[in-house]
């Protein structure tokens, strides 16, 4: 599990591809003396397990799933990615919990710049908008984030100076894709609301949401 505040920016070295399988290999500032071969990262949101080390660099094995769910097809030599550590159950949650378990990939349409912050709208899988709430969490590249306003293939969000300083969205332009991960406590909600309808014709997701329950 993750907490969606980004540890540091680390620098890709290299991406290899073996088939529709890969590897990422990525030059970072976290201290190698502290991560252990097998260690949960999250890359640009995604959660990928440490294989090797040295050199200042770390590198994981990609499974086709996640090039397949993920932007990271769109990722070369020299790009910015996020990076942040698995929480221990001794850290205090300030962003919100974050699976590390991407849903789909979505673009950026506009960025704007409001009272120096900047705003971002981005469109996305009209699919997911069930699980992304104004004024609840989505975690974008990784970065724990509040939703400003949703509407039925988009969704806006406001990103102060700090924010954008520490991580890879000051970079981010019209036209660019980013991993998404909804609110994980919103997909178990729905699973737990499928199984009581399938036996006792409960209430859905959708019907909470048209009611304003969520």
């Amino acid at each position: 599990m993750f907490t969606g505040l980004i540890e540091t920016i680390g620098e890709l070295v290299s991406i290899e591809r073996r088939g529709a399988s890969g590897s990422l290999t990525v030059k970072t500032a976290l201290p190698l003396d502290e991560i252990r071969i097998g260690d949960s990262i999250a890359i640009n949101g995604a959660c990928l397990t440490v294989v090797r080390k040295g050199g200042g660099a770390v590198t994981f094995d990609v499974s086709p799933e996640t090039i397949d769910r993920t932007a990271f097809k769109n990722l070369k030599s020299g790009s910015p990615v996020n990076m942040e550590r698995a929480m221990r159950l001794s850290d205090r949650l300030d962003g919100h919990l974050v699976s590390g378990h991407i849903d789909c990939v979505a673009t950026v349409t506009e960025r704007r710049e409001v009272a120096g912050n900047i705003v971002f709208n981005f469109r996305f899988p009209a699919e997911f908008a069930k699980y992304i709430a104004a004024k609840g969490s989505v975690a974008i590249d990784g970065i724990s984030l509040t939703v400003n306003s949703v509407g039925p293939d988009s969704f806006s969000v406001n990103i102060i100076p700090h924010t954008a300083s520490k991580t890879t969205l000051l970079q981010k332009r019209a036209g660019d894709e980013v991993n998404i991960e909804t609110d994980l406590l919103c997909r178990y909600l729905e699973r737990l609301l499928a199984g009581r309808e399938a036996r006792e014709g409960g209430v859905t997701l959708d019907l909470l949401a048209k009611n304003g329950f969520m």
